[in-house]
């Protein structure tokens, strides 16, 4: 008698993370994304952020559904120990794009995966980004294209800004939102089987 297949949750309204997963064969069987405060805390360091706000998500999720596999993730910008979050409007997305233009940042992925059993599993990935340095051209056919919303530090890679990009250390797809590699390594070490 074979097993039945435990349920995926994908704690996460971002389209980017769902696509990923089905690039590599995974379709989560529900998408819940959490609601929780995101804000940093006092001295928390990116890196401690990232991790804490994935934790945070999936522990939110799991409560809602018992017995299945719960996958969450959060993306953090850095430029040195400042956040970069989602521009709210276009004055802002250009300040992000003037700060990133000629210069590295990093790309803080964390990912938290919960299982049935209650144990959960997490990891950061890091990733070094150089951006070229952009013109007041780019810069304007950029923000006019509104590329920039619903992107932590005002860019999606895979999208328009991905020509900006010199340099790149460490995992694209965690830059993206999902770093796949780590992902199927957390869900396949807590026993989740497709």
């Amino acid at each position: 008698m074979s097993k039945a297949k435990a349920v995926l949750v994908l704690a996460s309204a971002s389209p980017r993370r769902l696509e990923l997963l089905r690039q590599v064969g995974i379709e989560p069987d529900l998408v819940d994304p959490a609601d929780i405060d995101e804000t940093p805390g006092r001295d928390e360091t990116p890196r401690r952020l990232a991790l804490r706000l994935a934790r945070e998500k999936v522990a939110a999720v799991a409560v809602r559904h018992p017995g299945a596999f719960v996958l969450g993730g959060d993306t953090i910008v850095t430029v040195g120990r400042r956040i970069l979050n989602k521009p709210e409007d276009e004055t802002q997305a250009r300040a992000m794009l003037d700060l990133l233009s000629g210069r590295a940042h990093k790309v803080l992925t964390a990912l938290a995966v919960a299982a049935p059993d209650g144990r959960i599993s997490e990891r950061l990935v890091e990733t070094r980004v150089r951006f070229k340095r952009l013109s007041q051209a780019e810069t304007d056919a950029f923000i006019a294209a509104g590329d920039w919303n619903d992107a932590a530090g005002g860019y999606k890679i895979h999208r328009m800004a991905g020509a900006f990009v010199t340099e790149l250390q460490g995992s694209y797809t965690a830059v993206v939102g999902l770093p796949l590699y780590e992902a199927v390594s957390l869900l396949t070490g807590l026993g989740w089987r497709a």
